[in-house]
């Protein structure tokens, strides 16, 4: 079967120059702000990288391409990282969230999608737990 040929497609969201901690500061709800906070701190310390302000709501650290073996198309991404929505904190892996299975079991309330993790407030959780998966989730890029 012949190789799919390489596209890269240009998405919407894309990183941009904002301030990440002044993004943080309008988040109206004060325990997805301080939350919001300590998981910024988190992933500069996993991942050695500063924050970007990806469209207007997520912040990532470094850079992927991904490629859908599917459909061959290629888009550029965040390696790891967050946005603190209305409802909760959703978390952006650079693996499949079912890689994390047996630590998410050990984490506390929390609920899945494909790729992201969703958090309420980080006090129902294990950081400790927390960082393993984010760890475990850049081993794996």
């Amino acid at each position: 079967m012949a190789e799919k040929k390489s596209k890269l497609v240009e998405i919407k969201t894309k990183p941009t120059a904002a301030n990440v901690e002044e993004f943080i500061n309008t988040v109206k709800d004060e325990q997805k702000r301080k939350d919001s906070f300590v998981l910024l701190e988190m992933m500069k310390k996993a991942t050695g990288e500063e924050p970007v302000l990806w469209s207007n709501s997520i912040i990532g650290f470094g850079n992927k391409r991904f490629k859908s073996p599917a459909t061959g198309r290629e888009v550029d991404w965040l390696l790891i990282g967050f946005s603190p929505r209305k409802a909760n904190l959703a978390l952006y892996l650079s693996d499949h969230i079912q890689a994390h299975i047996v630590a998410l079991d050990k984490l506390g309330k929390h609920k899945t999608g494909v790729g992201c993790l969703y958090i309420n407030k980080l006090e129902e959780i294990d950081l400790k737990v927390l960082e393993g998966i984010i760890d475990a989730s850049l081993n794996r890029k």
